[in-house]
């Protein structure tokens, strides 16, 4: 956690020749401008002016520039850059050249999350556990269809092929001051999990974008294809993003069910952010992936199961939907403010679900409340959500 004169110090004596100031589009991809340490006083101070036009969603080519403003809190070393001219990353916040913020950045959105969960007393933590898969490359090094290996659950070597890159990963993000819990080979051919600690929701948010880059540059200097897409192959298990969440009271009540109630309420208007791209609900209903609002404690067929713990410090909320395709910050934030709602309210999330909801006949099925099976259904859900627009611009 560095301020502005640390991090003015630390380019000197690490031989620091380029800062990345990094930041997300709309859909969470990140992207970056490079500046020399001579501009990095300017940056602080000023702002570094980008092309906003250019950014889907950001704006048009008549008011096009907007200012990255880095957070020093958030400096990090690249480690597979050279140790020669070191190699910095900062997120930033994105204003308007008056000095306003830009309402459209997520980081922004999860900023103002945060501030009204405070008002209230409440943190909120977060962990998550990214799926992806290992993909080889053809000789022009484009992604083929072949995976890296054909492993199965928590395989080890030789059928288990990904535990070297698992390995390089885990250094890396180590390095970047970002500590994984664990690492296995998932169901399906060529799958692979890594987890890492949970923090609070910014940096966990940052945490999670930083990651999938660590993952993709690892992968490719390994000679293979990181995909986080929410279903690579048709007939195999789909990349989940379990997004863990725990939460504190000032006041020492216990509000845990009613912030749980909350993002069971608002789970549906959700779904379009959690799960933004056509073939997320490829994924959802199959193979682990939930299909409707319901919850249990240890049961894989819920969309929030609370997994089982020795101690109520570990005690959280597992949302199980989301895919990594989903914006960290947007994510984030949305269940923060459908959580808040629901201590707001005084909701309660109703008796648990403890059926096998993959197997379960009609019967039981067709009486309960079903995520979109479509992303134009998860769109239109939102767009006429009142939840949704008092969070959005």
């Amino acid at each position: 956690m560095y301020s502005y004169d640390e991090v003015m110090t630390f380019t000197v004596e690490e031989d620091v020749k380029f800062i990345r100031l990094a930041f997300c589009d709309q859909t969470g991809k990140q992207k970056n401008i490079s500046i020399m340490p001579s501009e990095l006083k300017r940056a602080f101070t000023e702002g570094i002016s980008f092309d906003a036009s250019a950014i889907a969603g950001f704006g048009d080519v008549v008011h096009s520039d907007l200012f990255l403003h880095p957070d020093p809190s958030t400096l990090s070393v690249l480690p597979w850059r050279p140790t020669n001219g070191r190699v910095v990353r900062m997120f930033c916040d994105i204003r308007y050249p008056d000095g306003r913020q830009f309402e459209k950045d997520g980081r922004y959105i999860l900023k103002k999350a945060i501030a009204e969960a405070e008002q209230m007393g409440i943190t909120c933590y977060f962990g998550a556990e990214f799926e992806f898969y290992l993909f080889q490359l053809d000789d022009n090094g484009n992604p083929t269809g072949e995976t890296f290996d054909k492993a199965g659950y928590m395989d080890i070597a030789p059928e288990d092929k990904g535990e070297n890159v698992r390995r390089e990963i885990c250094f890396n993000l180590l390095d970047m001051g970002i500590s994984p819990e664990s690492s296995h080979h998932e169901e399906g051919p060529g799958q692979n999990e890594i987890d890492f600690q949970y923090s609070e929701a910014l940096s966990a948010a940052d945490n999670a974008v930083t990651f999938k880059s660590v993952v993709q540059t690892i992968a490719r200097r390994n000679g293979l294809y990181a995909d986080f897409s929410p279903k690579p192959l048709m007939h195999e298990s789909g990349n989940g993003l379990h997004i863990n969440v725990s939460i504190k009271s000032k006041d020492g009540q216990d509000h845990f069910q009613a912030f749980m109630a909350g993002i069971l309420a608002h789970a549906v208007e959700m779904t379009a952010f959690l799960n933004p791209v056509k073939e997320s609900y490829k994924r959802l209903g199959e193979q682990k992936a939930p299909k409707y609002v319901t919850w249990s404690r240890e049961n894989r067929s819920q969309l929030i199961r609370i997994p089982a713990v020795k101690s109520e410090k570990y005690r959280r909320i597992e949302l199980r939907s989301p895919d990594p395709c989903t914006n960290p910050y947007i994510a984030y934030a949305l269940i923060i403010y459908a959580g808040l709602d629901g201590i707001k309210r005084g909701l309660t999330p109703g008796e648990p679900n403890n059926a096998n909801l993959y197997t379960a006949d009609g019967d039981l099925t067709d009486s309960l409340i079903s995520l979109p099976d479509t992303l134009e259904k998860a769109k239109k859900i939102a767009s006429e959500s009142e939840f949704i627009r008092q969070i959005f611009s």
